[in-house]
């Protein structure tokens, strides 16, 4: 047994829902997370309306799927993948649980190239800072997979960053994930009022502008409103699926719901600050002829249009803090949870850690030159395709098959007569519905006549699963 996956001990149940609100405002306080709705307010000439109330229907469906997936967790302290076994089997769990890491330590790569970038920023405005004639030196002009000395210093640090901090325990994980939220509220606050203050009627009336109400009732809006609302859930889906790493530590059910819905109120903060922020930078930018093309949604370009270099460096701070702690929840503790459940007896969330952390780096250094352009993300959506079976199966399984109740001694045990170790450890019924329900979320990747439904693939795989599941193992 490893202790790292056992059930948690009553002591270390505190988190509650403020807890949470942190989780989820972490979940958000991305680039991607910016980007994605700064888009869709601003960029899809969508109305706003329909965008504000298809965001409202995106978080309340991640509300409910964040339940049904986090109560079984909370209940029994039982991470994401321990919780597999029950409808999987133990050597089921074992190797579907490995999706997940591969998806989320290819994942943790591509963030950790990303999040290099801020690193790589911050080293350069401190050596122009310091002397600017350095920067044009030779060596700074040699290339490796298209990188130069400054990148890959950058991203050796952004790896032993995360590395360090994220391997010193889930005690310590709460309280990054709280000082992450936090923080980072307040570097977008810092922002707005830069903003605003600059120049109060203009801004105002640029944010009021983007304000577009007229037509809110057109039956042709149902259609962008059904597409807002799948959008906001696909971006949300990786989390709610591994939801149970996090939730075991929650105090009891009441809190568990109170901190989900605090999800629906950060978007609507956060929602607030980005359209305020884009569209008043937008009225600035404007005023200079180059910037005439296109909207910026993207918070580094943004930045690189700023003239003052302490404004820039405080702002790259706050999009390394809100770029690491994204990848933490998302990406690196799942990982590190399922990489420690395939091989129980040889790993600790260090040595996890130390593997993932090794993996990141090589596919980070890898990702410009080669990766992204071989159609690697193509191959990782494609095995987050099973990501929605896997959360269709263990619902199916847990509400409806175990009743809610799960055998703890069992789910542990590796004994051929153990409840959950059914066909040499494999749940037949339970593994053919997840291939079944993978064939149709792949389905919307891979074939033409289907990718309109691409953003809904989590949830038919889950549906078809959880259908399937149950069908063939009532009994």
């Amino acid at each position: 047994m490893n202790w790292d996956l056992v059930s948690v001990n009553p002591n270390e149940k505190n988190w509650d829902w403020k807890v949470l609100f942190c989780f989820w405002g972490v979940n958000i306080q991305s680039i991607i997370g910016f980007s994605l709705i700064a888009s869709l307010y601003l960029i899809y000439n969508l109305n706003t309306f329909v965008v504000f109330f298809g965001t409202i229907l995106g978080s309340l469906l991640v509300y409910f799927f964040s339940n049904l997936i986090g109560r079984p967790s909370q209940k029994y302290g039982l991470p994401f993948v321990v919780l597999l076994r029950s409808s999987l089997g133990i050597k089921g769990a074992k190797y579907f649980g490995l999706i997940r890491f591969l998806v989320g330590v290819f994942l943790f790569g591509i963030q950790t190239y990303f999040l290099s970038k801020a690193f790589s920023y911050l080293i350069r405005i401190a050596i122009f800072s310091l002397e600017p004639s350095i920067l044009d030196q030779q060596v700074f002009l040699t290339f490796l997979l298209g990188m130069n000395p400054i990148d890959w210093v950058a991203i050796v640090m952004a790896i032993f960053f995360q590395g360090f901090l994220f391997s010193a325990g889930m005690n310590f994980n709460k309280k990054l994930i709280i000082f992450s939220a936090i923080a980072v509220y307040l570097g977008i606050m810092l922002f707005f009022f830069s903003v605003l203050l600059n120049d109060v009627k203009s801004t105002s009336q640029a944010f009021v502008n983007a304000l577009n109400i007229e037509n809110f009732l057109n039956k042709n809006n149902f259609g962008p409103l059904i597409t807002v609302t799948s959008t906001i859930f696909a971006y949300f889906s990786f989390a709610i699926l591994s939801f149970g790493d996090f939730s075991r530590y929650v105090k009891d059910d009441k809190e568990l719901k109170k901190g989900n819905l605090s999800l629906l109120f950060n978007l609507i903060i956060f929602s607030f600050f980005i359209l305020f922020i884009v569209s008043g930078m937008d009225t600035f930018l404007k005023e200079n002829p180059e910037n005439l093309s296109r909207i910026l949604t993207n918070p580094n370009d943004i930045i690189g249009k700023l003239n003052n270099l302490f404004v820039i460096a405080l702002a790259l701070v706050f999009i390394v803090i809100a770029s690491a702690s994204t990848n933490l929840i998302i990406n690196f503790i799942p990982s590190q949870y399922t990489l420690i459940n395939f091989l129980p007896f040889s790993l600790s969330t260090k040595s996890a850690g130390l593997i993932i952390s090794i993996l990141g780096f090589i596919i980070g250094g890898f990702w410009l030159t080669y990766l992204s352009q071989v159609g690697a993300l193509s191959f990782i959506d494609t095995f987050a395709c099973f990501l929605g079976p896997l959360f269709g199966v263990m619902i199916s399984d847990f509400y409806f098959i175990q009743k809610g109740k799960l055998n703890i001694k069992d789910i542990y045990s590796i004994e051929n007569n153990s409840a959950y170790y059914y066909s040499g450890g494999w749940h037949v019924k339970a593994v053919y519905s997840v291939i079944l329900g993978f064939i149709f979320s792949a389905s919307t990747i891979w074939n033409i006549n289907l990718m309109f439904l691409q953003s809904l693939s989590w949830v038919i795989g889950a549906f078809v699963t959880s259908l399937t599941y149950y069908l063939l193992a009532k009994k």
